[in-house]
C-alpha cells in the first residue's frame, strides 16, 4: 500500500492506520491488548498485522511475517500502538524479533503499563541500536487502549453502564402484583438490540443482579451477532435464582457473586466468588473481575445495580438508549451526570454516550 502524497507521509497517518487495523481484534485479544503494527520502506507500507486472538502470534509478528521481501526489513521502520513486548508469555518477546529481523526504527503510540513490560521493551530495542521514538498519536492510542490501560493503571475493569429508558424515563413496568400475567414489553426496537448484542462480543464481561435475572430470565449471550460470549457475572445475595434460569445453564462461563459460602449443590461451570452485600458492593465486584482478569464489563442492570456503580463513581462510559414508547409508572431510570460524547439516532431510538471524564 502506498501513499498518495507527501502530506500524507506522516507518523500520525501510520499510526491512524495502525489503529484501524488493531480494531479486527476487538473481543478475541483480551487479556493481551489488541495493537495494530505496520512496516514502512520509502513512504510505502510493506507489512501489516494486527494481535491474533489470545494465545497467536502478536501484531509485530503478524506484520513482520506478512513482508514478502524481509531483506527490506534492514532499511524499514515499524509502527506499533503499543509498547513491543520484552517477556516471554504465550509467545516470545516481540522486542526480541524486531532486533532480530534488524528493523532499524521503530514508532510507538504509547508506553505498556503491565509491570513485565514498562518500558523494559523500550530499552531493550534502544540498548540494540534501534532508533525509539514514543508518543505519536498518544491520545488517540489511549483511547484505543482504554480497556487494558484501564485494567492495568486502575485494577480494575473498564466499566460500561447500558439501559434503556422510555421517553417518560422508566427502564421497566412496575413490579408485577400477586396473579398478574406477565406481559413481555420492549422499548427499543431490534436495531438498537442487535447492536447490544455486537457490543457483548467487544468486552469481557456482562454483569446484572439478581432482580433483573428473575424478571427477565436472559441468557446475556450473543443471539443476533457472531463472536466470543462474554463471562456472565451475576450477583445473588441468597442464591435465589434456580437451576432453570438461563444464567445458570452452564453455556458460557458465568461467576456467582454470593455471600452464602455453605453451598450443598454447586452446578458443574460455574464459579462462586464469595463477597460482603453490606460493604462496597461495586467496588468488590471490580477486585473480582480484577483477580479474574476480566478488562472490560458492561453492566446491563437493574436500575438499582447501575446506581451504585454510579454512585460509586466506578464507572467509564455510559451507553443509554431512549425509546419512543411510555409506561407513565414503572421503575425509574438511573440517574448519572457525565460529559456528553455522542448522540445517535436508531430508527425510533435515541442512543447516548456519556464519559466519565
Amino acid at each position: 500500500m502506498s501513499l498518495q502524497s507527501d502530506a500524507l507521509s506522516t507518523h500520525d497517518t501510520y499510526m491512524l492506520r495502525c489503529i484501524q487495523i488493531s480494531k479486527n481484534g476487538l473481543g478475541t485479544t483480551a487479556p493481551n491488548p489488541m495493537v495494530g503494527a505496520v512496516i514502512v520502506h520509502n513512504g510505502k507500507i510493506i507489512g501489516e498485522g494486527f494481535t491474533s486472538a489470545y494465545g497467536g502470534s502478536h501484531a509485530e509478528v503478524n506484520a513482520i511475517n506478512s513482508v514478502s521481501d524481509v531483506s527490506l526489513l534492514k532499511s524499514s521502520t515499524i509502527y506499533v500502538t503499543l509498547e513491543p513486548c520484552s517477556h516471554y508469555g504465550k509467545t516470545p518477546p516481540c522486542a526480541d524479533l524486531i532486533v532480530k529481523m534488524g528493523i532499524p526504527r521503530l514508532v510507538i503510540g504509547l508506553k505498556d503499563p503491565h509491570e513485565k513490560v514498562a518500558g523494559n521493551g523500550i530499552k531493550k530495542l534502544v540498548a540494540a541500536g534501534c532508533i525509539v521514538q514514543v508518543g505519536i498519536l498518544q491520545k488517540k492510542c489511549e483511547e484505543h487502549h482504554k480497556r487494558f490501560l484501564t485494567f492495568f493503571t486502575k485494577k480494575r475493569p473498564y466499566i460500561i453502564l447500558k439501559w434503556a429508558e422510555t421517553a417518560d424515563g422508566f427502564i421497566a413496568p412496575e413490579p408485577l402484583k400477586r396473579g398478574e400475567e406477565k406481559k413481555p414489553y420492549w422499548i427499543t426496537n431490534t436495531k438498537s438490540r442487535q447492536l447490544v448484542h455486537k457490543w457483548r462480543s467487544e468486552e469481557a464481561g456482562i454483569l446484572v443482579g439478581t432482580n433483573t435475572v428473575l424478571a427477565d430470565n436472559p441468557q446475556l449471550n450473543l443471539r443476533d451477532w457472531t463472536g466470543k460470549a462474554p463471562t456472565r457475572i451475576v450477583l445473588d445475595r441468597s442464591l435465589k435464582i434456580s437451576r432453570d434460569y438461563h444464567v445458570l445453564d452452564g453455556k458460557q462461563k458465568t461467576i456467582i457473586c454470593t455471600e452464602i459460602t455453605d453451598r450443598k449443590d454447586e452446578i458443574t461451570g460455574i464459579t462462586y466468588k464469595i463477597i460482603n452485600f453490606n460493604a462496597d458492593v461495586p467496588q468488590q465486584l471490580c477486585n473480582v473481575m480484577y483477580e479474574e482478569q476480566i478488562q472490560s464489563v458492561i453492566i446491563e442492570g437493574g436500575s438499582h445495580t447501575l446506581q451504585s456503580f454510579i454512585d460509586a463513581n466506578l464507572w467509564d462510559e455510559a451507553r443509554i438508549f431512549k425509546g419512543a414508547t411510555n409506561f407513565t409508572k414503572g421503575i425509574a431510570a438511573p440517574k448519572i451526570v457525565g460529559h456528553t460524547q455522542q448522540q445517535i439516532q436508531i430508527l425510533t431510538d435515541q442512543l447516548t454516550i456519556i464519559r466519565n471524564d
